[in-house]
């Protein structure tokens, strides 16, 4: 009798990063320990659909990220999304990731709990569990409403309340984590570089130094 090997998790952290801050990197940092991820990939998006332009240039957001992530051996910058024309849809560079790991490890696309109750308006939405797991950590101050009947049927039909149900499949599940509370947002932190104000402490050093260097959100 054989026994299954568990397929290493590669963790996927889509989003403006306009800027990235800390609950970001807290977020992705709490949830690889937690599932044992091998590797986590930020994102940034180039075209983002649900959202106003982003305040800084696809580039300056990727040399932020990369400036945030670059003392943590597991995280790594994915900078695809940005070298791809029109809207960034998150089901596209799963399907492109999924395609280039050649089924030798699982993906996790890691989301908030704001971006989990919206779901539904994500382009192929449904299509999303076909090439990696759902992981939703809950946000500071936030409650769970689900108020689509379609993503409540999703839910009770993928999720597992048990880690090792990810590692046994390389997607098809939504699971749910809690995470350290940070109350920190991008858009907070561009309002106080507006108006004059330090967001120092919210978000790393590195960051803070370039935006001040190119004069970004004031």
């Amino acid at each position: 009798m054989s026994l299954s090997v568990p397929f290493p998790l590669i963790g996927l952290m889509g989003g403006t990063f306009d800027p990235i801050h800390h609950a970001h990197l807290r977020m992705a940092e709490e949830l690889a320990t937690t599932l044992g991820l091998s590797e986590v990939r930020f994102i940034p998006a180039a075209i983002p659909p649900h959202r106003p332009q982003p305040g800084s240039s696809a580039a300056q957001r990727a040399d932020m990220v990369a400036l945030a992530i670059e003392h943590n051996p597991r995280f790594t910058l994915d900078t695809r999304e940005l070298k791809r024309e029109g809207y960034s849809y998150t089901v596209d560079s799963l399907q492109e990731i999924a395609r280039e790991l050649a089924a030798e490890a699982g993906l996790c696309l890691l989301l908030g709990q704001d971006a989990f109750a919206g779901l539904p308006t994500w382009h192929r939405w449904q299509d999303l569990l076909k090439h990696a797991h759902i992981i939703v950590a809950s946000r500071p101050g936030a409650q769970q409403v689900i108020e689509s009947a379609d993503l409540t049927a999703l839910i009770q039909q993928h999720e597992v309340k048990d880690v090792a149900a990810l590692q046994n499949s390389k997607a098809g599940c939504i699971y749910f984590a809690h995470i350290t509370a940070l109350d920190i947002s991008a858009t907070k932190i561009r309002e106080q570089l507006s108006q004059g104000t330090s967001p120092r402490y919210l978000l790393p050093d590195t960051v803070l130094d370039y935006i001040q260097r190119h004069q970004l959100y004031s």
